[in-house]
């Protein structure tokens, strides 16, 4: 799976997998068309989702292996590179893909609103799995498209196409909710682990050479993409990932401000932050006083 294909265009994409043009940036591709085919990493230039229908061979996103069964979607953004690893054997592919363009959302509902469907920056075993009511509405949203896609264009295709993509986005947020609501008990096991490693953050060298604890540092430690950790800390615990954080270093700033022998420019310095000006109007933000006054007032 060393060779990998480009596709910056939904056309592109159509003739590998021999299916009809209908419309140069939206197309429903029925991936059983497809040729028998090895495994290739692929380039898409636009945003894709998978449906997989049956197993032939292991998704990858990158160097990593998609939690990729049957019944499962995976999200793709503009830019990003996949593939399928079948091991040097030829498979027929199977399943569907929605593939649409980001030119065609200029104007659209959906396209002002596309970037706070974090999911299309999910990465490796953060694929959503469907039950067999969720992808016959997957089904069904991506019939309606396909309906739309196979009349004659009018006035009112492109909104009923992008209305149908934005409904079956809805969809999909809704179904990764209730995927972190049924797999809460692995879930819980990552926010523990995320617990103790910022506990032990603060114990470390972590502070002086790595900085500031972030979101992106904590998701890299637990293998998950930033916008999946982030959307599990905020399913699991009602606030954000950075706003957590911030809270256990405040936690950690208040314990060593008590300490009379550490001057405000050794914390925050300890806390890792370059500069004493950024822990002090972070305090304030959150605490509602300067470090000083706190120190003054304990």
């Amino acid at each position: 799976m060393d060779n990998m294909l480009r596709f910056n265009t939904v056309g592109e994409y159509n003739a590998f997998n021999n299916n009809e043009t209908l419309h140069p940036l939206v197309s429903v591709v029925d991936l059983s068309k497809a040729s028998p085919r090895q495994g290739h990493r692929m380039y898409f230039g636009f945003y894709t989702i998978f449906l997989k229908e049956l197993k032939c061979g292991d998704m990858s996103y990158g160097r990593d292996t998609y939690d990729y069964q049957e019944g499962t979607l995976v999200f793709l953004a503009p830019g990003q590179v996949a593939g399928i690893n079948s091991n040097g054997e030829t498979y027929q592919p199977k399943g569907h893909a929605l593939v649409f363009h980001p030119d065609f959302l200029l104007g659209t509902t959906v396209g002002r609103h596309i970037n706070d469907y974090s999911f299309f920056a999910y990465q490796t075993r953060e694929a959503l799995h469907l039950s067999e009511r969720e992808r016959q509405i997957v089904l069904d949203c991506f019939a309606k498209i396909e309906y739309e896609l196979q009349r004659p264009i009018d006035k009112h295709s492109k909104k009923l196409i992008a209305s149908n993509i934005e409904l079956f986005l809805d969809y999909c947020t809704r179904f990764y909710e209730r995927q972190f609501i049924t797999r809460e008990h692995v879930h819980k096991g990552i926010l523990a682990r995320f617990e103790q490693m910022l506990n032990d953050y603060f114990v470390s060298d972590k502070t002086s050479t790595i900085g500031l604890p972030s979101v992106s540092y904590f998701a890299g430690e637990l293998n998950l993409s930033p916008n999946y950790f982030g959307d599990l800390v905020k399913k699991e615990t009602g606030r954000s990932a950075q706003d957590y954080i911030q809270a256990k270093i405040m936690e950690v700033a208040k314990q060593k401000i008590f300490d009379p022998t550490k001057s405000l420019s050794q914390i925050a310095a300890e806390l890792g932050f370059k500069y004493q000006a950024h822990f002090t109007r972070l305090f304030k933000q959150k605490i509602g006083c300067t470090p000083q006054e706190y120190r003054l007032a304990n």
